[in-house]
């Protein structure tokens, strides 16, 4: 295999990462979360989002998504994402399972982005109404599954109709790092000072092994978060393991050096797909995904040629390109040449 684009989460862990594994199991320390590390880990993630958070460490994605969820939904309620969100497609029945039967109500919007108007249409239908859904919290996806970014604006536009409606607000952050590069702002200002709730602050992506944090701003959710957790089977004994690889991740500017790289190599990927004839971007990646159709047999010649990559799942020629921390730039050029050689 040349390079592959199926996922970023096929790129293995940071070495800095793996490093402060090694060393934090050495010697003993209290289990389940009561280590000095996972206090640390609190107090770094304080710092990064310039607030005081509560932070419940899981080792996956869909753990960190679906108990967030869970902590401000109830059974009877209704969650509203975008209709192509990962939580809607791509989580199984998870979100169902851990909220007790909670309706996830998907929403249109360009770009995988809810449309603001359509949300508070929905917010507002039938409310009160004891044989439909209620509404019960808000959920968007940053990066979206399509691989644009929402702008502050936007998630500002989203959060306020949400507190009109007096609903809790979550972010999917499975790609936060990439986000908060794209857009250049702090995490402050992409999560608690636009409104946001609770965020799934995503680090396997981009260069974790296994640590996830779900951050609390609004600590009335915490409470229910922490008996959640148990009862998920994440209250992990040895919580060191996940605390060092976090920390690893939150020091050096190692989440943003990794972030930036992911991002840069999809965009000289996306450069260079636009110069070859026939190739059509789809939403111009704004971070590190991007979807676009070949022209006929374009696909079936390049993973001949040794590159991996996702299609079939989103119909005919579409493919879906994503890049990584350790996605080599040669590797880009050579599938950029490689495209461009099936054209001649």
């Amino acid at each position: 295999m040349k390079v592959a684009f199926t996922s970023d989460n096929i790129a293995g862990a940071s070495e800095s990462v793996v490093q402060a594994m090694v060393e934090a199991s050495k010697g003993d320390a209290m289990p389940y979360g009561n280590d000095e590390g996972t206090a640390k880990v609190t107090q770094m993630l304080s710092d990064f989002f310039e607030c005081d958070v509560d932070v419940f460490l899981v080792s996956t994605g869909t753990a960190a998504n679906v108990l967030s969820l869970s902590a401000m939904t109830p059974p009877w309620g209704g969650i509203f994402c975008h209709e192509e969100s990962h939580i809607l497609n791509d989580e199984s029945s998870a979100p169902e399972f851990f909220t007790g039967g909670a309706r996830l109500i998907g929403i249109e919007g360009a770009d995988a982005k809810i449309d603001p108007l359509l949300l508070k249409k929905a917010i507002e239908k039938k409310v009160g109404d004891i044989h439909s859904c209620q509404a019960a919290s808000v959920s968007l996806s940053q990066v979206t599954e399509v691989g644009s970014v929402y702008s502050l604006e936007e998630i500002k536009a989203i959060t306020e109709i949400a507190k009109e409606a007096q609903l809790p607000v979550h972010m999917d952050g499975a790609r936060f790092a990439n986000a908060l590069v794209a857009l250049g702002c702090t995490p402050a200002e992409m999560t608690w000072k636009a409104g946001v709730d609770v965020v799934s602050f995503g680090a396997t992506k981009n260069g974790t092994m296994a640590s996830e944090a779900i951050v609390v701003f609004n600590k009335d959710l915490s409470k229910e978060l922490a008996f959640r957790r148990k009862r998920a089977g994440q209250l992990h004994s040895k919580m060191r393991l996940l605390s060092s690889q976090m920390i690893a991740y939150l020091s050096n500017d190692l989440w943003r050096d990794n972030a930036e790289h992911a991002n840069a190599m999809m965009a000289l990927l996306q450069d260079g797909l636009k110069t070859v004839p026939g190739v059509k971007i789809h939403t111009p990646a704004q971070a590190n995904m991007v979807f676009c159709t070949l022209p006929k047999g374009m696909a079936d010649y390049l993973l001949s040629q040794g590159y991996a990559f996702y299609t079939g799942r989103w119909g005919d020629d579409v493919i879906r390109l994503v890049t990584s921390f350790r996605t080599p730039k040669e590797g880009v050029e050579d599938f950029i040449a490689s495209a461009k050689r099936f054209t001649e």
